[in-house]
């Protein structure tokens, strides 16, 4: 009998043939079989995902065409869509509620900002649902599980390539020149799309077991909203004299919210009328590294689990 029909046949029997019981593990390990979809190690599994890599840029081109394909505008409706959030909160917030004074260029303040959030929301919430969303295909193939999110995250980052377009359109259009600054964009959003993915990885894993997360998750980015400074300054609101009048350390907790980093950074960037915060910088990036390595490595630690049950 050949070693495989040797195994099968203890298996069967609960243990070898000389009726001593043996757990199936060491069984397993005596012939040396294994689960066939046991994690792999972390620098295996890094390079499987980048076998896939072709994979994800499709499957994240594909969505990308097929999300706007029912509807009259198409494309156009993911600059829409920010922009129409703009306007509402310029005539709330800027116009109603007075969030606009004390604010050099609020139109564009308020469109950076919106943008800004918008890439993160929307790789966020997009992530949340990379595994519940996809569990056919899961269990339909083998392939690192983390493509999934990732490719949620490059699909919006493909839309905010066209969105930057009208920003930076917007931008002029208000009065802002352009400057030696802007050669940094490309860089931020590098660090912004590091964040984006490590947090898609998180909320995939998280989302995957947890089905009430995508009840709960319009309120969680409502909040994160507000808490960002999208439409209002936060040293102003928090520490100016017209504001709540609050110590500074608790602006500068407010300002290490990831979200309200990335846009303020951008603001540096982009409005000369924009105070440059000297701590931003090192702030986006640990965001990014932060949440790009933590995640990657939450998300791994239960790759074998997708799927199940």
């Amino acid at each position: 009998m050949s070693q495989p029909e040797s195994a099968i046949a203890d298996a069967q029997a609960g243990g070898p043939s000389n009726g001593t019981p043996e757990p199936l593990a060491k069984l397993a390990a005596r012939y040396g079989l294994r689960r066939a979809i046991a994690r792999p190690s972390l620098l295996v599994y890094l390079r499987q995902l980048w076998e896939r890599r072709h994979f994800v840029m499709t499957y994240a081109t594909s969505r990308n065409v097929s999300k706007y394909s029912n509807s009259a505008l198409g494309q156009l409706w993911q600059v829409l869509t920010p922009l129409l959030n703009a306007a509402i909160y310029f005539l709330m917030f800027g116009v109603i509620l007075g969030a606009s004074k004390g604010i050099d260029n609020y139109p564009a303040f308020l469109i950076t900002g919106m943008f800004v959030f918008t890439y993160t929301q929307r790789s966020v919430s997009g992530g949340a649902k990379a595994i519940s969303g996809n569990l056919s295909l899961i269990r339909a193939l083998h392939f690192p599980r983390a493509a999934l999110p990732l490719a949620y995250t490059i699909q919006e980052f493909q839309q905010l390539l066209i969105s930057m377009g009208v920003l930076f359109a917007l931008v002029l259009v208000t009065g802002e020149p352009i400057t030696l600054l802007w050669l940094l964009i490309p860089v931020a959003l590098a660090l912004q799309t590091m964040f984006n993915v490590g947090a898609s990885l998180v909320l995939a894993r998280v989302g995957s077991t947890a089905r009430d997360l995508n009840q709960l998750l319009p309120f969680i980015m409502r909040t994160w909203l507000y808490a960002s400074g999208v439409f209002f300054s936060i040293e102003d609101r928090v520490v100016g004299p017209n504001g709540a009048g609050l110590p500074q350390w608790v602006a500068d907790i407010m300002y290490f919210n990831p979200a309200a980093a990335y846009i303020e950074l951008m603001r540096d960037l982009l409005m000369q009328t924009h105070p440059a915060r000297p701590y931003i910088w090192a702030v986006c990036v640990f965001w990014a590294v932060f949440a790009l390595l933590g995640g990657f490595w939450y998300f791994w630690r239960a790759e074998e689990k997708y799927g199940r049950g």
